[in-house]
């Protein structure tokens, strides 16, 4: 029964798997994530100039620049002329991250202003609404039950 078994060596599973394909690059590398963050590529520069408005806002928003100590396979690919030395920047990009409750609390926050703004401007239409040619028309339905006849 032992001489029906097939050698380890001949049973591999680099023979099975279908050969690798070429892909063209990614734009940017994902981070590797740690639990309670998020991560986000921030504009520091365009087209040569920087953007130090930009930089400043994220900063306060609570943005803080990731160290390369903490993902160290962008060692390679990070620009070396970077103003933030010890930041990941790749094409004018620097990589951030911030606590997952503060996207949270944005997110929030500009859900209620969005809905602010959209009760706002759904009420100026009303006042100017005619009942002759109404902007919006109410539209009921109504289903029953019982015998057809």
């Amino acid at each position: 029964m032992a001489e029906n078994r097939i050698k380890r060596e001949v049973e591999s599973r680099a023979l099975t798997e279908r050969p690798k394909q070429w892909m063209p690059p990614e734009l940017l590398p994902e981070p590797d994530k740690e639990a309670g963050y998020e991560y986000r590529w921030i504009r520091v520069s365009m087209l040569g100039k920087d953007d130090g408005r930009n930089v400043s806002t994220k900063l306060r928003e609570g943005w803080e620049p990731v160290k390369l100590t903490e993902q160290p396979q962008f060692q390679l690919l990070t620009d070396p002329n970077t103003r933030f030395k010890d930041g990941i920047e790749i094409g004018g990009l620097l990589l951030c991250k911030t606590p997952a409750e503060f996207v949270q609390q944005r997110s929030a926050y500009y859900a209620k202003q969005t809905a602010a703004q959209t009760e706002a401007v759904d009420n100026n239409l009303m006042r100017q609404s005619d009942p002759r040619m109404p902007i919006f028309k109410e539209r009921k339905s109504s289903t029953s039950f019982g015998s057809g006849t």
